[in-house]
């Protein structure tokens, strides 16, 4: 968290200070800078002066006009100095609901701090879109490398790709040409990967797009996919839930999670409660289909192959591959003695 030089409420009064009474006013309810530091709409204050929203406008970019034009806004030039360096650290363009944070937890003051932006001639507003969150800028230039290296990475993302944090960062860095050693700093990337609404990190730090289930977990069974992906072998429902309730403070009943990984097909049930993710290559099925399977991807296997391949794959008993593979209806030995789908 930055820590600033001044005292922005004192700031306020002093650039503030010279407006009429029902400037004032509308100015102090628009950006919050009351006593409860609630920000009122346009047709809030309207209704108090019995005047149209518009007017409400007017009267606001009146005001502003003035406190910028004022001896006393002038005097004060280094405040908006020091929030410009700050940007300028933090990379230049940074999310609104990064950059207040940053300066202060108070909302109060955050409102101060916003209040002064809008002020600043540096700082420039990007109102939220499809694609990014609200942001404030100090550099066009660096606005323009970081929106399209935004976008980029986005293309580059397959719908199911998870990343790693750090391996997000140099993706990132990789699509920035020319960018100066300052920038290259991983909060700085963090900050800006923040302002995309297209991509996003999931509970466990990893980054994908935001669609994503594996990003926007919205319920067991893609919290179990996390947990289970992380964990990198076959758990038992059980274990899962555990590990959901343990992982995300998510409290998750056995009966529930077993309901949901049965319906979701990346999911495969591959033993007696146990499950793996059907991207390890496990597939569904009873013992003599997976038996079945293996047998016309691989040709013929002698009795030990079949046994030690379908255990890679399931989690049966050594006696229920057994007992399938002896079925003449569906398996035969063939001259060399070898298994093969009759």
């Amino acid at each position: 968290m930055a820590t600033i030089s001044f005292k922005p409420k004192k700031i306020t009064k002093k650039i503030t200070s010279h407006l009429q009474t029902r400037a004032s006013d509308v100015i102090m309810n628009r950006f919050g800078l009351t006593t409860d530091g609630e920000r009122k709409t346009l047709e809030e204050i309207g209704k108090k002066y019995n005047i149209t929203r518009e007017r409400v406008r007017q009267v606001e970019d009146a005001a502003l006009n003035l406190i910028k034009k004022s001896d006393a806004y002038k005097a004060e030039q280094a405040v908006f100095d020091e929030l410009k360096q700050l940007m300028h650290k933090l990379g230049s363009i940074v999310a609104e609901h990064e950059f207040l944070p940053y300066i202060s937890k108070d909302p109060a003051t955050q409102n101060h701090i916003h209040f002064f932006m809008v002020l600043g001639d540096s700082f420039k507003k990007h109102r939220e879109d499809d694609h990014f969150h609200t942001r404030w800028s100090v550099d066009d230039s660096m606005t323009d490398k970081v929106h399209e290296a935004l976008r980029k990475l986005y293309t580059s993302l397959k719908d199911e790709d998870l990343v790693p944090e750090t391996e997000m960062i140099k993706k990132f860095f990789d699509q920035m040409k020319d960018l100066a050693e300052q920038y290259r700093d991983e909060e700085i990337a963090k900050r800006w990967l923040s302002m995309s609404k297209s991509i996003a990190k999931n509970g466990l730090g990893e980054w994908g797009k935001a669609s994503s289930p594996n990003i926007r977990t919205r319920g067991v069974k893609d919290y179990a996919f996390l947990v289970m992906r992380r964990h990198g072998s076959p758990m038992h429902f059980k274990e899962v839930a555990d590990a959901i309730s343990k992982t995300f403070g998510k409290k998750t009943h056995y009966a529930t999670c077993h309901n949901e990984l049965i319906k979701d097909s990346r999911f495969v049930l591959v033993g007696r409660g146990m499950y793996a993710l059907a991207e390890w290559g496990y597939k569904a099925g009873i013992a003599r289909e997976v038996i079945q399977d293996i047998l016309k991807k691989e040709g013929s296997l002698s009795k030990d192959e079949v046994v030690k391949r379908v255990m890679k794959e399931r989690y049966f008993k050594k006696n229920t591959i057994l007992v399938n593979l002896a079925n003449p209806k569906y398996f035969k030995k063939n001259k060399s003695g070898l298994y093969v789908a009759a």
